[in-house]
């Protein structure tokens, strides 16, 4: 079906005419009884979309993947992938579609795209098919990413199809609409390096290059450019990762995008009580993608972007490996750099300071007493003021956490600067599956409430207690689920 909105806007098909070979055209499955359940229309505005339109008949069939817009061209991406450290070849999106490309406010071009549309020639044994529960996980994470100020995908609606899905029980079906800088991806390179053809992976390049990384046209090396460009976004995103407790759970090279931003919300959580350990998700039996483990996952992803590069960055591949293995050692040192900084922040500290051996000492505290990882941070500033009284009782013995405040406060820590980093809201684990089950039930009240606490996750405000309280003790081992 071909649509025309109240309020103009155009669909580009940029990726789908620069990159043929990597993109399938494709519309989304019919969606019997589509419901909007949530709309971000503030995003919307900001995109140049008109939030009633959106709410319209015609509105809901663009945000299912059945109705096009004039000039769009609806593909599904060709990519692959290491998942779990095994190489699939071909991946792709087995239920998603990017609708095309937008340009917002700022001129800034961001991808429309869709999860959950239905099969396509990727889906090999899925259905295509997407739930009510996985579709507002993502939404609800992707908005709490943005509001603490963490390069994500942003969520700007999910739609209710009126298909039941087949998961252990039956399910009521749902399509996400999510918005990207683009969906680029290190399995994007990946899938291009695989084919054999100099000229798909150069155009590849450039056209990540000029999407996201402009200043590596003036490099005496662009690609080498590019690869150091994406080093420096990924060791940044990932010490934001760290700083509030976000587990992604599976940071395939699927799932690591060129642009930086976080993606795939999918059995992803927050730590509750500070472990390195922490695994939520149920296929990561190994613990791969522990918390601890995120850095290190990210720098392997980073070297297997860097393999497909090296035709690109020199002719001969021993000087082409030499200069890739250089700009990989520096992602350490940035990922360490911008841990520093942002910890500094989080106690209260100047930049100058020099908070390692304090912050070392505070995690281990933190994980060997069992405590509460945002709650501590956010009860710090309070001690700042000069109340210790909140922080000393998380600990289950208060007296333990005695000498280390006390070597802190030496340091005449800011109490304002730590209220503008650490939140008060998080999606916490038990309140986020609260939701979802309420609203697979049909009722949305307890995920408005939950998206009205962690949009303004620095604002602590009266009726809001029980979103910044930990787990209750019931609560018990969390795992997350994919959804497919």
């Amino acid at each position: 079906m071909s649509l025309t909105p109240a309020t103009t806007f155009r669909l580009d098909n940029r990726f789908a005419r620069e990159l043929p070979e990597m993109a399938i055209a494709w519309t989304g499955e019919a969606a019997p009884e589509p419901q909007l359940l949530v709309l971000d229309e503030s995003l919307a505005k900001e995109l140049g979309l008109d939030p009633a339109w959106l709410r319209s008949a015609e509105g809901l069939e663009l945000l299912v993947g059945t109705g096009v817009v004039d000039g769009a061209t609806p593909v599904a991406q060709a990519y692959s992938g290491h998942q779990f450290g095994g190489f699939s070849p071909r991946l792709g999106d087995g239920r998603a579609l990017l609708l095309g490309e937008l340009t917002d406010a700022d001129g800034t071009v961001r991808d429309l795209h869709l999860k959950g549309s239905g099969r396509t020639p990727f889906a090999r044994a899925g259905d295509g098919l997407a739930v009510v529960g996985p579709m507002l996980r993502e939404y609800i994470v992707s908005q709490a990413m943005h509001a603490l100020g963490i390069p994500s995908t942003r969520s700007l609606a999910v739609v209710a199809t009126g298909r039941p899905v087949q998961r252990e029980t039956m399910l009521p079906g749902a399509v996400l609409a999510r918005i990207a800088r683009s969906h680029l991806r290190v399995g994007s390179f990946q899938y291009a390096s695989l084919a054999d053809d100099p000229d798909l992976l150069r155009r590849l390049a450039d056209h990540a290059i000029n999407r996201h990384h402009p200043s590596a046209t003036q490099a005496e090396r662009p690609y080498l450019a590019l690869l150091e460009a994406v080093i420096a976004a990924q060791a940044d995103l990932v010490a934001r990762w760290m700083l509030v407790g976000f587990v992604h759970g599976v940071m395939n090279t699927d799932n690591m995008t060129i642009s930086g931003e976080s993606i795939d919300f999918g059995p992803c959580a927050f730590v509750d009580a500070y472990d390195p350990a922490a695994v939520y998700s149920s296929i990561d039996r190994e613990g791969r993608y522990a918390y601890g483990n995120q850095p290190a996952i990210a720098q392997w992803n980073l070297t297997r972007l860097a393999e497909t590069l090296l035709p690109l960055i020199d002719a001969d591949q021993d000087t082409a490996i030499d200069l890739a293995t250089t700009s990989l050692r520096g992602f350490a040192g940035q990922y360490e750099n911008a841990w520093a900084s942002g910890m500094r922040a989080k106690l209260g500290l100047s930049e100058g300071a020099d908070a390692t051996a304090l912050s070392e000492e505070l995690l281990d505290l933190l994980r060997t007493h069992q405590v509460d990882y945002t709650s501590f941070f956010r009860s710090l500033s309070g001690a700042a003021r000069g109340d210790a009284e909140p922080v000393r009782r998380l600990f289950p013995d208060p007296t333990s956490a005695d000498g280390w405040l006390a070597r802190w406060s030496a340091q005449e820590p800011q109490a304002t600067l730590m209220d503008e980093v650490n939140p008060a809201y998080i999606p916490r684990n038990h309140l986020v599956e609260e939701a979802l089950t309420a609203a697979t039930d049909g009722d949305l009240d307890p995920l408005e409430r939950l998206l009205e606490a962690v949009t303004s996750p620095f604002d602590e405000r009266p009726g809001l207690e029980r979103y910044a309280r930990p787990a209750p003790p019931d609560f018990g081992t969390y795992r997350t689920f994919c959804g497919t």
